[in-house]
Parts: C-alpha cells; sequence; structure tokens
C-alpha cells in the first residue's frame, strides 16, 4: 500500500511560515532556508507534474482551457485559462481548493517532497486577491476609526494569507488568525502599546 500523506495535514501550506525564534541567529536562520529552499529547477519540475496532472483532469472531465506552469514568489504555479472554467473553482473557490489539494498530493506522489503548489482556474485567485484587499483596507479603516479589534468572515488559507499581507504593510494595526478550519478567521487590532 502506497502511503498518500502529507505532513502536517491539519497546517495548510498556504499559511505564513513561523517566524524564526529570538534564539535563532540571522546566519542560521538563512542557512536553514538554504537547505530548505527547492531551487527554481524542481519548483518548475513540480509545476510540471502539476500541469501534467490538471490536464488528464480536464481530459476526463471534458473541459477545454489552456495550461500555464510556472514558479513565482518561491512557489511552483500552475494556471488555467479557458471558459466554462467555473465549476472547477466552485462556490467562494472550494472546489479549486480541493483540485489544488489534489493536485499538490499528485506531486508529492511522484516527488516525495511536500509542496506549496498554488493553482489557479480562470484568473479566480488574482479577482479574490483585489476583492481580499479592498476586505483588508476596510477593516483596518473601521479599527482606526474606532479603536476596537474587528472580526473577519472565515477565510480558506489563501485568502487569510492575501489579507495579513495587505495588514501587515500597514502602520498601527496588526491581524492573526484564530480558530480552527474550517471557521478560521482574522482578526484586525490595533497594535499594544
Amino acid at each position: 500500500m502506497t502511503d498518500t500523506s502529507i505532513p502536517s495535514a491539519d497546517q495548510s501550506l498556504d499559511e505564513e511560515t513561523p517566524t524564526a525564534t529570538a534564539t535563532e541567529t540571522e546566519e542560521g536562520t538563512a542557512e536553514a532556508r538554504e537547505k530548505k529552499a527547492p531551487a527554481d529547477s524542481d519548483l518548475f519540475r513540480q509545476s510540471e507534474i502539476a500541469a501534467d496532472y490538471v490536464e488528464g483532469l480536464l481530459d476526463i472531465l471534458d473541459y477545454d482551457g489552456d495550461i500555464d506552469e510556472l514558479v513565482s514568489g518561491g512557489r511552483p504555479v500552475v494556471e488555467v485559462v479557458g471558459g466554462r472554467l467555473q465549476n472547477l473553482v466552485g462556490q467562494r473557490g472550494a472546489t479549486l481548493e480541493a483540485l489544488q489539494e489534489l493536485t499538490r498530493l499528485a506531486v508529492f506522489r511522484q516527488t516525495g517532497t511536500p509542496s506549496r503548489l498554488l493553482l489557479d482556474v480562470g484568473g479566480y485567485r488574482a479577482a479574490r486577491r483585489k476583492e481580499l484587499a479592498a476586505v483588508a483596507k476596510n477593516a483596518v479603516e473601521k479599527v482606526k476609526e474606532h479603536g476596537e479589534p474587528v472580526r473577519l468572515e472565515p477565510m480558506s488559507a489563501f485568502e487569510r494569507k492575501c489579507v495579513h499581507d495587505v495588514v501587515n504593510a500597514m502602520t498601527d494595526v496588526e491581524s492573526e488568525s484564530e480558530g480552527v478550519e474550517p471557521n478560521r478567521r482574522i482578526i484586525v487590532r490595533p497594535v499594544a502599546d
């Protein structure tokens, strides 16, 4: 029997990695990242494996779509573009998230290494990223205006990361995730003095 499990199933690979502790040195952290970070050629190989897997799924489902594989931001990316792909995204991206996990599993089975692959269908993630930036900015405005924390609706790991990135780029506010999947959400609050 083949083991198809991936490490830390409870922790999504989309979420930020923990920051270094105060006891770690800058050099030690950099060396650890170099050892752990796959080379661009390995990442591109992961995106090729994923693209082949997605192409097979599209053939089975009789969907037409162009598939692009690339490496962006230190992670493999597969983008599927074409008409009639909304069913592959699903409500609020739920089907897309499931397809991404299946695709990551296909990569893991061939490489033996967990993948941080990002799958996008029909530009959904790019459009959602813009929507989430607006949600994050709105939450920040409310926090700055009223001085009270703002709890956002539950989100996927991808969505939470998008919001954290926007909030972390602003001053006088901070964000953190709370709760357990699928009800994990972000709280935006004023920075504690």
